[in-house]
């Protein structure tokens, strides 16, 4: 196990509020950036001339990156220091947003999107651990988590909005370059956070490397399902090259004496539980964002400043509820809390599958999307106080990262799934709906545009009734797994720092 470093002694924050204030931007420009692109999609596609099928990838290509390296960066931040880590993958954030505003290609936004995913990873699970270790478990840190889940919700639907207005008024070009000014003042601001102890050890960058590609080939296996059929031997090898990947990265933690995921932390039944159930949320909401964002553009023929604007109530949903949970927290268990809130986000998500092309926003879209907020933004506090609750202060780090890869990896495989599901979907009704979509917008064939919304619409309808399933896993997994009072989610944890 690591221990502290002989080292000077950690600088602990005496200024908390500020602390929290810079956490909390970065993590709103985190997740913000997980979902600004989806408003752009359309203009990407449109500009670059992008495939229907490459399309997913510039929300997977961050997404895959940020999952496949975010355990080597909590690891990092523990070994090297979690502010001075922290500061890093800031400027390589902010870095890699230039690059891909300036992307003359789709291949080079791809890649700019794999180094914004690389940075990503190092700052979300520092900027957790860095709160559990300024503050104390009980009232003060419940209330930085409030403010902390409220992010991880609100950034998802601001980034949205956000990528409307600059889509709309500039290009899609700003939702990269919005980063860069975001970046460098939380880079600045982020000299008042605590140094953080350091500790030795090594990092297990062979298992870094065994672990994203095995999700690599993993997600790509199920976007070439979908688009050439699951026994293609493309998709069968790709499959075949995940689970030897993933197999050897399991293995390999078992021998590891610093490993990247170390396999004590998921004994604990209510951690691990909060994992689990956190990889499905995170495969439910992913693809409510890209299917409404496709869906409002495509279908309802919102402009991109419109559909940002049309999330409004998503945002609304996700603050009343990380504020109502905040306050909640320390009264009620985290079942309590999260499966209620898991059985009303499947509603919304079940009011989502009954779209048609017609549907009116006000009666139909505007309640479904604050109904599946509220619930989403009720589970998540839960979930995040769990991955932490009792982790010794040294793996604050580790473990914070592993609740970020749980998202995300369920972000990434869920949109994979669902995406083939609402192609093959889609296709059954009108070969190559989208293709046939943009060919009747261009010849101005209003029949054939018909037929091809349609189509698309039945394909995002049956991705959504598919996503109702994800969260009745999660609710599932919620009621079978935590079981911890609010009592023991504050005895049973180690002391943490107080800023």
């Amino acid at each position: 196990m690591s221990v502290p470093a002989q080292s000077a002694p950690p600088r602990i924050s005496t200024h908390p509020a500020l602390a929290l204030i810079v956490i909390a931007a970065a993590q709103l420009m985190v997740v913000l950036d997980g979902t600004i692109t989806n408003i752009a999609l359309p203009s990407i596609q449109k500009d670059l001339e992008v495939s229907a099928s490459g399309l997913s990838w510039i929300v997977n290509s961050y997404v895959l990156a940020f999952v496949g390296l975010l355990l080597l960066g909590g690891r990092t931040g523990d070994l090297y220091g979690k502010r001075r880590v922290f500061r890093i993958g800031l400027t390589v954030f902010a870095g890699a947003s230039l690059l891909g505003g300036l992307a003359p290609s789709v291949e080079l936004l791809i890649a700019a999107r794999v180094l914004q995913g690389l940075g990503a990873a190092v700052i979300a699970p520092t900027a957790l651990s860095l709160i559990a270790t300024t503050f104390a478990e009980g009232a003060a840190r419940n209330r930085a988590m409030g403010v902390y889940a409220a992010m991880s919700g609100l950034g998802a639907t601001v980034g949205l909005l956000l990528g409307g207005v600059l889509t709309d008024y500039l290009s899609w070009r700003w939702v990269m370059f919005v980063n860069v000014p975001i970046g460098v003042l939380v880079l600045l601001g982020a000299r008042v956070l605590a140094s953080g102890e350091k500790l030795h050890g090594e990092l297990d960058v062979r298992g870094a490397a065994t672990a994203t590609g095995g999700l690599t080939a993993l997600v790509y296996a199920i976007t070439q399902g979908g688009d050439r059929g699951w026994t293609d031997p493309v998709t069968l090898g790709m499959f075949t090259v995940a689970a030897i990947l993933l197999i050897t990265f399991l293995r390999s933690q078992r021998r590891n004496r610093h490993p990247l995921l170390p396999l004590r932390l998921l004994r604990n039944r209510n951690r691990a539980g909060s994992y689990v159930t956190m990889l499905f949320i995170g495969a439910a909401m992913f693809a409510t964002f890209y299917f409404l964002s496709l869906f409002m553009q495509q279908v309802k023929g919102y402009s991109p400043v419109r559909a940002g604007f049309a999330y409004l109530p998503f945002s609304l949903g996700m603050g009343m509820a990380a504020g109502i949970g905040s306050r909640l927290a320390g009264r009620f268990a985290p079942r309590t809390l999260a499966g209620p809130g898991l059985v009303v986000a499947a509603g919304g998500m079940l009011w989502f599958s009954l779209l048609e092309p017609s549907s009116s926003y006000f009666t139909h879209l505007m309640p479904a999307m604050f109904i599946t907020a509220l619930g989403l933004g009720a589970s998540f506090l839960p979930m995040t106080l769990g991955a932490i609750s009792g982790v010794d202060r040294n793996d604050t780090g580790i473990a914070s990262a592993i609740l970020n890869t749980a998202q995300q990896i369920g972000g990434a495989v869920g949109l994979a799934v669902l995406a083939a599901v609402s192609t093959s979907a889609a296709d059954d009704k009108l070969p190559h709906a989208d293709v046939a979509f943009f060919r009747g917008l261009a010849s101005g064939d209003q029949p054939l545009i018909q037929r091809a919304a349609d189509a698309l619409t039945h394909g995002y309808t049956v991705a959504f009734a598919s996503a109702v399933g994800f969260l009745l896993a999660a609710l599932v997994i919620t009621v079978a797994t935590l079981n911890a009072s609010p009592q023991q989610r504050t005895e049973d944890a180690a002391p943490a720092h107080i800023g």
